[in-house]
């Protein structure tokens, strides 16, 4: 299990700062650099399904609380991704500035490209690619039920996942999906810049690094969607630039 190996390749621990879970994003934060994630609610009644701890995650291991990433209340899954991704942080800037709708317009030219996840940027791209499908949870009008993910991934030249599906736990079976001469890149801001996802037939990860916690803090407690988000860099990593450590 790809969470598995996540866990394996942490190096150290740091006890918790931070914690804020937005409406739209998760961020947790320790003195060696923080995580985001996107904040996967459910649909259930207001109580019904409460967050373990809850008061209690300042001071505390931030590879405790990321053990709830194995979690099936998907806003504790939510922390954990994002405790997770604070430890998995690189300490300075690696990969390249690059927003991931400029690779998947590259790579999808003139071919069928799965998207798992409604990215705000679908429908410039989809003028930019071949073909377009799009799988989603809640679909909306065009999109596929994310059921159809078996009959459509391994269809597609590119494939594109996003990483809350760290979240929901379908990671994992999205990837055996893929045809193996496809180009896969899971992007988003709960994305792990981790070289373990490299391991996995993945060619790109493309996410965020927190450089100004204090504005990340700021615009995501005020309900920013993710262009609203201030103090974050986007980044994009292959195998080349993840080892050198180019900026």
């Amino acid at each position: 299990m790809i969470l598995d190996e996540l866990f394996q390749s942490i190096q150290s621990d740091a006890p918790i700062t931070t914690v804020l879970m937005g409406i739209y994003w998760t961020v947790v934060a320790t003195p060696n650099g923080a995580g985001m994630a996107a904040t996967f609610g459910n649909c259930k009644a207001h109580g019904e399904e409460k967050i373990r701890g809850v008061g209690t995650f300042e001071g505390m291991s931030a590879r405790t609380l990321a053990e709830f990433a194995y979690s099936e209340n998907h806003l504790e899954a939510s922390l954990g991704i994002a405790a997770l991704n604070a430890l998995l942080c690189p300490a300075g800037p690696v990969g390249v500035e690059l927003n991931a709708f400029h690779v998947l317009a590259d790579w999808g030219r003139e071919k069928r490209v799965a998207m798992v996840g409604h990215f705000p940027f679908a429908e410039k791209l989809r003028a930019r690619v071949g073909e377009l499908m799009i799988l989603e949870i809640n679909p909306d009008e065009g999109d596929y039920p994310a059921e159809m993910d078996g009959q459509i991934i391994p269809t597609a030249s590119v494939v594109a996942i996003t990483g809350s599906t760290l979240i929901n736990h379908t990671l994992d079976n999205l990837l055996k999906l893929c045809n193996p001469n496809a180009r896969v890149i899971i992007m988003g801001p709960s994305t792990p810049l981790s070289p373990v996802l490299l391991a996995h037939g993945v060619d790109i990860i493309s996410g965020v690094q927190i450089l100004n916690l204090a504005s990340v803090i700021r615009t995501i407690g005020q309900g920013a969607t993710f262009q609203q988000v201030e103090g974050v860099r986007l980044v994009t990593l292959d195998a080349e630039h993840h080892i050198t450590g180019k900026a």
